[in-house]
């Protein structure tokens, strides 16, 4: 890929994947078409709807492309996507979910202006959550000093906390593709698996507006498999992988021991949820106790100068 000047505008392609979306999937290919920045190119990948979700998509002819494949997951939905893409960045949305008309023209501007050193671009969210709504930022939590600029230690950071991905971020097309894309053993912590690949990448681009959101879930989404087995779990897998990354690598060194200790509280979160999971009083309530313990020694590091903050620069 060769440098761009700041008037040249690179194709993005953006990825939707879809399931049984057929009652909103207009709504959600409406949203996308309505973005200020034109150059665009829009794949979504059915994966295996049972309802009329590849009709309508085959209605909009060559507004859009689109496949079709067997119920694979929203991960392998996105590498399908990928595959086809033709775009030089890459946006990934959720059928559910909803933008701001100047996401992409924002992002890409930043992309543009940073230089090739930088590995996407991502905007805060407003998420809707029952009975209020928070940014995704807020949430994390993460506060730049400046509407948008260059990140420098998002792997210092996101070792940390997480911050929502998939909705949000306009990634580099050449370094989703050297660091393989989603790994699709994961139906849920995907994009945390994603994110911190990336952050091992070179910095990122960030705008402090939310510029997304992400709307309270339809049923049958993978947020109804979101146990808290099955995220502590793959939590620990996603962070014991990450740790291997890290290890191997001498130009992450300093990031070991930052990634051992997020590591093993991984791993007793996971313990303490396994323990609360039986039927034996004892363990129940150990595991109860070591939970407590987790959420109060989190609040209490949040609050500590080893809690690390975002380092930026003017883009």
């Amino acid at each position: 890929m060769t440098c761009r000047k700041a008037n040249e505008q690179p194709l993005v392609s953006v990825i939707v994947p879809a399931f049984n979306r057929a009652g909103i999937i207009r709504d959600t290919i409406a949203n996308i078409f309505e973005q200020t920045y034109k150059n665009i190119e829009l794949i979504v990948v059915d994966d295996g709807s049972t309802d009329d979700t590849a009709e309508i998509l085959k209605s909009y002819g060559s507004r859009l492309r689109w496949a079709v494949q067997k119920n694979a997951g929203p991960s392998a939905a996105r590498n399908r996507g990928v595959t086809m893409a033709k775009g030089e960045i890459i946006a990934f949305q959720d059928s559910d979910d909803t933008w701001h008309p100047s996401k992409i023209a924002r992002q890409v501007s930043l992309l543009v202006r940073g230089g090739e050193s930088i590995v996407c671009c991502i905007c805060n969210c407003t998420v809707e959550m029952a009975g209020r709504t928070v940014s995704s930022f807020e949430n994390a939590p993460m506060d730049p000093p400046m509407e948008e600029g260059i990140w420098l230690n998002p792997a210092q950071v996101l070792i940390t906390r997480f911050i929502l991905f998939n909705q949000v971020a306009a990634i580099r097309r050449n370094v989703l593709e050297r660091i393989g894309g989603f790994d699709e053993s994961f139906r849920l912590l995907e994009d945390m698996d994603l994110a911190l690949r990336l952050a091992l990448e070179g910095p990122w681009a960030f705008i402090r507006e939310p510029l997304a959101t992400r709307q309270d879930k339809l049923p049958l989404t993978l947020q109804d498999e979101a146990t808290p087995k099955i995220v502590s779990e793959n939590e620990l897998r996603i962070r014991e992988k990450i740790f291997r990354i890290v290890e191997s690598k001498k130009s992450l060194a300093s990031l070991l021991p930052m990634m051992k200790r997020e590591l093993a509280a991984a791993a007793r979160r996971a313990r303490a949820v396994r323990m609360r999971n039986t039927k034996k009083i004892g363990p129940s309530l150990l595991g109860w106790s070591i939970q407590r313990w987790e959420h109060y020694r989190m609040a209490v590091y949040r609050r500590t100068p080893r809690h690390t903050k975002m380092k930026v620069e003017r883009a």
